[in-house]
């Protein structure tokens, strides 16, 4: 690894500057890369997973990684233009003049999760690459088949000076993120985040952190409870719920909980009629994760919680080792509940009553920031309360998840749930230098301002001047 961040930086500075007609260049390349091995990736998804929805991964992680390149290779153009900016007064009278440069920072690092291998590297590449940057991929080991895919087809469209994947462990990936990168992005856990940054913290690499967290949905006033519900399935049984935008938990009126509950369920029962066998739904990534899943439901039922299962076929899930996990929404839930202590990362929905909107926004601040945050509702004035009073990476209003896909939005967290963000015009300009230049006037400026020495009356009267009353 350490040869070839050498070697991609080496090439970076022997090249600079780096031209927009090679940086699109490497754009188109780097679609090609993912549109001409689509089905293979799709295959080596599923094989990861167990099963994993090939029309879902089609959508999430094939066309989910075409477009944010596409996106950046329209907008290049405008993103990188030098960019003016204001003089002092008189200076800018007297010549002066300055403006800010968009410079590559070098070799980006970008350690990716397995939830979504493809999009996931894809997407924060668009930014790097867009930006003139060559860059290093670390892939998941739980996700060894899409890795191995990755490493294959790469020499086919990339020089190793400019784009290189390495694969492997725990070992791997903290080697990996110990090296002097210009710039880290990683996505995933919070408590692994940790580590990246303690990793990164002896090079002093900028870092980007793509965490998670437990991401709220408010069913507040005048809600459709019949599209909220369908919205929030949707949402939580994509990938099998293992997206780090996913509904966490849900916060509804008191009296409308039962509604909310049988809403959920209709809507599930509807998308899926049958899970074991559905080729439409995904499963758990690996035991591991399933065996977490199910301790923390038997650990919310043995304290008082209410588990529904919504198996509208009546399947034996016990007698299968697929790792398919149908919806369990759960009810009478309480903060000494892990579901509601961790990211669930699964097909998992804690049901939480309130009474009040300002008791649900406390039940939210009391809790880390998350990374995205839902209100479902047609009452503008608690719509605005609920976005004044609460810190989130990202919002959704009437649906969940759709902001991580709008390529002129930022996506990142705050605190807990992230630093830093990426996608379109923002990541162009985080994994860029923005280099401020300043070209002096043909005038004795220090003189005129009294910097020069000997200094005397016009010292005092320019420092007088700018001090003011």
């Amino acid at each position: 690894m350490k040869d070839i961040l050498a070697a991609q930086r080496a090439s970076f500075m022997a090249a600079l500057p780096e031209p927009l007609s090679l940086r699109k260049d490497r754009l188109k390349r780097a679609a090609a890369m993912i549109r001409d091995h689509a089905d293979r990736f799709c295959d080596a998804l599923s094989e990861d997973f167990g099963h994993r929805s090939r029309e879902q991964s089609m959508i999430t992680d094939i066309a989910g990684s075409i477009a944010p390149i596409n996106h950046a290779i329209k907008n290049l153009a405008k993103w990188a233009r030098v960019e003016k900016r204001s003089v002092q007064f008189p200076l800018g009278l007297l010549g002066a003049r300055a403006s800010i440069q968009y410079q590559p920072k070098g070799v980006v690092g970008i350690i990716a999760p397995w939830n979504f291998p493809v999009n996931l590297v894809m997407s924060p590449l668009a930014g790097a690459l867009a930006a003139g940057n060559r860059a290093m991929v670390k892939t998941s080991e739980y996700t060894p088949v899409t890795a191995a895919l990755f490493e294959e087809i790469v020499g086919k469209y990339f020089d190793p000076t400019e784009l290189a994947f390495v694969s492997g462990g725990p070992e791997i990936g903290k080697a990996f993120a110990e090296l002097p990168f210009d710039h880290l992005l990683f996505t995933g856990a919070t408590g692994i985040g940790r580590h990246i940054l303690h990793a990164a913290a002896d090079n002093l690499t900028p870092v980007t952190l793509e965490l998670g967290g437990k991401s709220p949905v408010i069913v507040g006033k005048g809600a459709d409870l019949k599209q909220a519900t369908e919205r929030v399935a949707i949402g939580k049984m994509l990938n099998a719920g293992q997206i780090c935008l996913a509904p966490d938990y849900l916060l509804v009126p008191s009296d409308q909980e039962a509604a909310v509950v049988e809403g959920l369920k209709s809507a599930a029962s509807a998308m899926y009629p049958t899970v074991l066998a559905n080729p439409d739904y995904t499963s758990i990534v690996n035991d591991r994760h399933f065996q977490r899943l199910t301790d923390w439901i038997e650990d919310a039922r043995s304290k008082g919680a209410t588990v529904d299962v919504v198996n509208p076929a009546n399947e034996d899930f016990g007698s299968t080792n697929s790792r398919k996990m149908p919806l369990h929404i759960v009810t009478d839930v309480t903060d000494d509940m892990t579901l509601m202590q961790e990211e669930i990362f699964g097909p998992i929905l804690p049901v939480r009553r309130y009474d009040g909107i300002d008791t649900a926004i406390s039940e939210i601040n009391r809790r880390d920031r998350p990374l995205g945050l839902y209100y479902f509702g047609k009452d503008s004035a608690e719509q605005r309360r609920v976005l004044d009073r609460t810190i989130s990476g990202g919002v959704t209003v009437n649906d969940v998840i759709f902001h991580v896909s709008m390529e002129d939005l930022p996506f990142g967290g705050v605190g807990p749930s992230g630093m830093g963000a990426y996608h379109g015009h923002d990541g162009f300009r985080t994994f860029s230098h923005a280099k401020s230049i300043y070209r002096q006037s043909r005038l004795d400026v220090a003189k005129l301002a009294g910097l020069k020495p000997p200094y005397g009356a016009a010292a005092r009267k320019s420092a007088t001047r700018q001090i003011g009353n």
